[in-house]
């Protein structure tokens, strides 16, 4: 199994996501380095889109969840079921038993639903009524979260957000952009293009994402880049060290699982690219994605209107880079 499959899955849902391309291949850096992704932008932005894109092309199944703040647990991991026939409880499995899970306004749910959504997250199952259900190999969450202005959302909290690989913003497109999509969506409607894989294209199936995964742990990491990046997380914890303004920002820095997600997301970023070893660059162009929902700014920084985004270019500005 090579990179080209990769390759041409990202194409396709590069066809089917115009002017996302941030987007799209961070959802294959998640499914990659076997992490979830937690995507933040406005409505209408082709993100639900971008999750079914991907379940058209590889062997797997997937699910749309609508987060409302009615949701109840339940409703995420299923329930014993009464069968007056056999006197018996039998569990109906719920939708986070599916490959891929699509988590549309994670924010708008009750603190209950987040629980229950953390330790399918962690743990990769769930538990019912005592019981203890595993779920599949291959599960994957793309939770999709509004803006905090926006009316009836909450902040998620510090354990759940610390459990998502990355954390993607996305933003409206330009003019041109703009006018792809209107070409793209008015084809789909009048039958020129179907939204599915181009013919040939064969799904890739659940054994070569495996392998995918194992080539991308196999991507060569030095020790001067291992280095790199762990004075990059021990900068957000020791901001001092490095400034007295960047010390100002940051109140509580990233954990351990930043490190562990930076290095895996930097082994991917450079198996797409195509090279078997891991460069500062793979590093750079990961970072933000990986610290930035992890970082908790200090109440000078949020009165400043300084952003995670300012803070962590700061941090690569400073780390020295090997």
């Amino acid at each position: 199994m090579a990179v080209n499959q990769i390759q041409t899955l990202l194409k396709h849902l590069d066809s089917q996501v115009i002017g996302q391309q941030h987007l799209t291949k961070s959802i294959m850096i998640a499914l990659l380095a076997d992490g979830h992704l937690l995507v933040e932008g406005p409505p209408g932005l082709a993100k639900t889109r971008a999750i079914n894109s991907l379940s058209d092309g590889i062997d797997a199944n997937f699910h749309r969840v609508q987060f409302t703040p009615d949701l109840l647990p339940a409703d995420l991991t299923g329930t014993d079921i009464y069968r007056p026939e056999t006197g018996e409880f039998v569990f109906q499995k719920g939708p986070l038993f599916h490959n891929l899970i699509l988590a549309d306004e994670i924010n708008r749910a009750p603190a209950k639903v987040q629980a229950a959504l953390l330790e399918a997250m962690a743990e990769r199952q769930i538990t019912v009524g005592g019981n203890t259900y595993p779920l599949p190999e291959l599960f994957l969450v793309m939770a999709t979260q509004n803006p905090l202005e926006q009316e009836g959302t909450y902040p998620l909290p510090e354990a759940q957000l610390d459990r998502f690989l990355m954390h993607v913003e996305i933003d409206y497109p330009d003019a041109d952009t703009e006018l792809n999509i209107l070409r793209l969506t008015r084809g789909e409607s009048i039958g020129d293009l179907t939204g599915r894989l181009a013919k040939g294209v064969e799904k890739l199936s659940q054994l070569d994402i495996k392998i995918a995964r194992k080539a991308v742990l196999d991507v060569h990491l030095s020790e001067a880049i291992e280095a790199y990046i762990v004075q990059l997380v021990i900068a957000t914890r020791r901001p001092e060290s490095y400034s007295e303004e960047l010390a100002s920002y940051i109140d509580i820095g990233v954990s351990p699982r930043a490190t562990i997600a930076l290095e895996r997301c930097a082994r991917a970023h450079a198996w797409l690219s195509g090279r078997d070893f891991v460069s500062p660059d793979d590093v750079q162009a990961v970072t933000n994605n990986v610290l930035r929902h992890r970082l908790i700014l200090s109440y000078q920084a949020q009165a400043k209107g300084i952003t995670g985004n300012h803070v962590i270019e700061q941090i690569k500005q400073l780390v020295p880079v090997p």
